[in-house]
């Protein structure tokens, strides 16, 4: 889902081509939180599918970026789902900042989302290229962004219903994909994690539509054979509420280990 942290990309790679996380946020459901997320990036770049891939991290079961240690999605055993993508201009590393992938593993380490979000607004915008972040749980959800037009780090705390998030920010439709998608998503059926139905949302992660050979910024899932840069996971989580009476549900991490559409999606043991 997301043109990550050290990405090195073409100058091919159109700005909008930087990941996507879609969330339904609905308080009060039985399935409060529904997410979905492609990571766009080099394709030679190493990584491994979600697992508890950190020994001082026991808690927390993630991708993992080879290469800087990182990750761009995961989730803790409290219930919260953090994830990060670059912002507009900000593909690929700069000396003297650190890794954004450290920022989801700096989230998980919190119990809350609301607690996770103060941590990180507290950051030194500085030390990292500019950012998005969605970080949330059963309760409420939220969209941080770090600017390098304001030097700050703010927080929005996301509305009920469908919200997406690009380079953009959120809900942005100068993004071609967001202009597109969102409207899609909001208007297709919703997913029974219960039942086992992505259909829907499966269908509209793989979509390369609206993309040329010059531009894939208004597709979902893209593939720059020339670049080398395309779109190399894909995640559909759902977090169940805390049932008044008996055990609660297990959260569903679905992960596709490619392109959606060519890479089937497998349940991750959580």
């Amino acid at each position: 889902m997301y043109a990550w942290v050290l990405t090195m990309a073409s100058p091919s790679v159109t700005p909008d081509s930087m990941c996507t996380v879609v969330t339904l946020i609905r308080p009060g459901h039985e399935w409060p939180l529904i997410l979905a997320a492609n990571r766009d990036e080099m394709r030679d770049r190493p990584s491994k599918p979600p697992a508890r891939h950190w020994e001082d991290r026991e808690h927390v079961t993630a991708g993992l970026d080879v290469l800087a240690g990182g990750t761009w999605l995961g989730m803790n055993e409290h219930g919260l789902v953090a994830c990060i993508l670059n912002r507009v201009d900000s593909l690929g590393p700069m000396a003297g900042k650190r890794s954004r992938g450290e920022l989801p593993l700096e989230a998980l380490d919190h119990a809350e989302a609301r607690q996770a979000t103060e941590a990180l607004v507290d950051l030194d915008p500085t030390a990292y290229r500019s950012f998005n972040m969605v970080i949330a749980d059963i309760h409420e959800a939220w969209w941080i962004a770090s600017s390098d037009v304001t030097g700050e780090i703010s927080a929005t705390r996301m509305d009920s219903g469908i919200s997406m998030v690009t380079a953009h920010d959120m809900n942005d439709t100068t993004s071609a994909r967001i202009s597109h998608h969102l409207p899609r998503f909001r208007a297709a059926p919703v997913p029974d994690p219960a039942g086992g139905d992505w259909f829907a949302w499966e269908a509209l992660m793989a979509d390369q539509g609206k993309a040329t050979d010059s531009d894939w910024s208004g597709a979902m899932a893209i593939e720059m054979a020339e670049s080398g840069f395309g779109t190399v996971s894909s995640s559909l989580i759902a977090l169940p509420a805390v049932p008044d009476e008996g055990p609660r549900p297990a959260p569903v991490w679905r992960f596709a280990g490619g392109m959606p559409g060519q890479s089937a999606y497998q349940d991750m043991a959580l």
